[in-house]
């Protein structure tokens, strides 16, 4: 409307223009006539006369027309903004109606959703950012706000998330693979928490950057973004209490700063650009920039994954209140021992008292990278087993034939309390070496060299036949350093098979999965690295060393604890597995073999005894009647439910299936003695288990 009038009142300017041309130019021709007319001159000046008149009359009447079309556009506005008015009081009035009859959706996976609306529906005003976020005190507005910009609630029906500056992701360039660790010395330097972790790093430089030039002729690994990484250990912060990073070098647990290393490692070879957090504050300077309850917008860096472990989520959680929701799908969470399905949700915990220090984080399972591939329905992380020597060491040892002599795996002397029989059989066929932070309570026969070096651990087992195991520490990276030095492994055998049930160790892991030997990876490697043997029985242990004493065997290192492993497994991880994006699918479906488990076999076993390895990410695509018909099951009746880890499942007499309704409740390790389990299945490249054939 308004360009119309605008349009007419260019037109009326128009014409006063043409009519003005036209009076000049009959005054240039009056004129004219006049010089060369002089008895007509007076007629002329009539002329003139009568078109001054005619042109101050036509502009009375153009300025007329312009007065009267200015007030037509001030009545005209003034119309439309009454019309908006109407129609903003209208759709208020339609969101009004539509807030009063919003719904709750079913809120399965979501269990704080409801506590949170309750406390919502009071406490909406303390803050004034919720209102920013649209709150005003509804049901709709609440729960938008809780599913959309924080994560408690499910989306409403037909409702996405808004792209918006939490989905952002800056360009930090290219992830060229590196040719050095250097960048990384600064940071490790100065922190003494990563003081072990740096004099690692530094002393496998050499073989990272050889296994990134490996790597990338084998495989085509360009084109990647670079990503910026947080990287946060919780255990190893002052505000923990559990000192790892000091007793490292007195004979404490080395298994995590192994990974940690390892790990550090990787993501920088790789080309991403690593942050390194070991300390409350740290995470305030990196994540929590802003103040106040709603999720924060901005950080110093933002961060396209963090790893972080157990006690470190929980710092997370609390530097950022409920702020930490911003970045669940990013995390990647180091749990040494794994944490199973039914551990990790928190109403499952609550209804079935599972409670204890580490469970109850109601991730996806998936996010918990482990030590060792032993829970499926985790990730395997895993990390480097060091072997490789300095020229010179290595020219020394090419030139020292092996010993006759064993060395104990065990530092503290607390390990060989009640082993001296065990021992005694040892120490019968040959010399027995320790690396004992105490000598008083090991047998006087042994060889104690003291807290050493884990180079100089190396030599040792270059030097040896046989690493003993003492049955603990469990599922440590020794056993493997020793194979991979060309030393057998004897690997006590543990009866019966310890786990949170039975063993005080293992209390308040969020497992009940079952350890059947002092390191069960090694256990399955067998023969003739590997001695599985009953450490209370001397025939068994007698059998063991005369096999070993008579054999030679070359060094194994299983190519996914070798370096180039490494990198090739987080590298894909990193660039495939997505818990941010809906409907994101890894590993391709083109991997999914579907088989079914025997009433009372869990889909662990049932993949295992295929030669497959379950695959929890399948579950959601045989989670359906379609889908299971397609592949022989007839589901002539079905259901939805949340009550037990095996669906989905079905009653072969009945013909009745039943589907998770939970997607956190799919396990791979549980089963039912009455149902039959339908099982997601995938192969493996040999000595990578945590890839598929299709996934490289």
């Amino acid at each position: 409307m308004i360009g119309h009038l605008r349009s007419d009142q260019l037109r009326l300017h128009q014409q006063v223009v043409r009519m003005e041309k036209l009076l000049r130019l009959q005054e240039e021709k009056s004129e004219k006539e006049v010089r060369t007319d002089y008895k007509g001159g007076f007629l002329a000046l009539q002329i003139k006369m009568e078109a001054e008149k005619e042109k101050e009359r036509l502009k009375d009447e153009i300025i007329e027309a312009l007065r009267s079309d200015k007030l037509q556009l001030h009545q005209q506005l003034a119309l439309m903004g009454k019309l908006v008015e109407l129609k903003a009081v209208k759709e208020e009035k339609e969101v009004e109606t539509a807030e009063d009859s919003c719904s709750l959706p079913p809120l399965d996976g979501f269990p704080h959703c409801e506590a949170k609306l309750k406390w919502m529906e009071v406490g909406w005003t303390t803050d004034p950012c919720y209102g920013r976020h649209g709150v005003n005190g509804s049901l709709c507005s609440i729960l938008v706000y809780l599913s959309e910009v924080e994560s408690w609630c499910p989306l409403l029906p037909g409702r996405r998330i808004p792209a918006g500056v939490d989905n952002f992701e800056e360009d930090t360039g290219p992830a060229d693979v590196r040719g050095n660790l250097s960048e990384l010395y600064a940071s490790l330097q100065k922190r003494a928490e990563f003081r072990w972790i740096h004099q690692r790093i530094l002393s496998m430089e050499k073989i990272w950057v050889e296994a990134g030039r490996s790597l990338s002729a084998k495989y085509n690994i360009t084109g990647r973004k670079a990503k910026q990484i947080l990287v946060h250990p919780g255990a190893l912060t002052s505000e923990s209490g559990f000192r790892i990073a000091e007793a490292a070098f007195s004979g404490g647990p080395l298994g995590e700063l192994v990974q940690w290393s390892d790990l550090i490692s990787t993501l920088h070879i790789l080309g991403h650009h690593v942050h390194l957090s070991v300390s409350l504050l740290d995470l305030k300077q990196f994540l929590a920039n802003d103040k106040g309850s709603c999720p924060t917008r901005h950080s110093e860096m933002e961060a396209s994954l963090i790893y972080t472990d157990i006690i470190g989520l929980k710092q997370i959680q609390e530097v950022l209140n409920v702020s930490w929701i911003k970045y669940r799908c990013k995390l990647r969470v180091l749990d040494t021992f794994g944490t199973e399905p039914d551990f990790n949700h928190i109403t499952w915990v609550q209804k079935h008292n599972l409670h204890g220090p580490f469970g109850g984080l109601h991730l996806i399972p998936m996010q918990f990278y482990t030590m060792f591939p032993h829970t499926p329905d985790n990730t395997f992380l895993g990390f480097v087993v060091q072997h490789q020597l300095s020229a010179e060491q290595t020219e020394q040892l090419n030139s020292t034939r092996r010993q006759k002599q064993a060395l104990v795996y065990g530092k503290k002397n607390t390990f060989w309390k009640g082993k001296e029989a065990y021992l005694d059989v040892i120490h019968k066929h040959m010399e027995v070496h320790g690396t004992v932070d105490d000598s008083a309570s090991i047998p006087s026969y042994v060889i104690n060299h003291g807290i050493i070096s884990g180079s100089e651990v190396q030599v040792l087992l270059r030097q040896s036949k046989v690493f003993v195991g003492l049955s603990f520490p469990y599922e440590g990276p020794a056993p493997l350093e020793a194979i991979a030095n060309g030393c057998a492994f004897l690997n006590p055998r543990l009866h019966p098979p310890q786990s949170s049930l039975n063993t005080k160790f293992f209390e308040g892991k969020p497992n009940i999965r079952e350890v059947t030997s002092q390191n069960p990876y090694a256990e399955a490697i067998g023969e003739p690295y590997v001695w599985t043997v009953d450490m209370d029985n001397s025939t068994d242990v007698e059998r063991a060393l005369t096999a070993i004493l008579n054999q030679t065997i070359e060094p194994h290192l299983p190519y996914e604890f070798s370096c180039e492993g490494m990198l090739q497994r987080v590298n894909i991880l990193i660039e495939k597995q997505d818990f941010c994006s809906e409907g994101a699918s890894w590993p391709p479906l083109s991997a999914l073999r579907v088989l079914k488990a025997e009433a009372g076999t869990s889909c662990k076993q049932t993949c295992q005894q295929a030669g497959l390895i379950c695959e929890p990410a399948f579950f959601p695509d045989i989670n359906n009647a379609e889908d299971l018909s397609a592949r022989g099951v007839d589901c002539q009746s079905w259901e939805l439910s949340n009550s037990r880890l095996v669906f989905p499942a079905f009653d072969r007499l009945r013909k009745h299936c039943v589907f998770q309704s939970d997607p956190l409740l799919f396990s791979c390790v549980r089963s039912d003695r009455s149902l039959t389990r339908v099982c997601p299945c995938r192969d493996y490249i040999k000595e990578q288990i945590a890839l598929c054939k299709a996934c490289i």
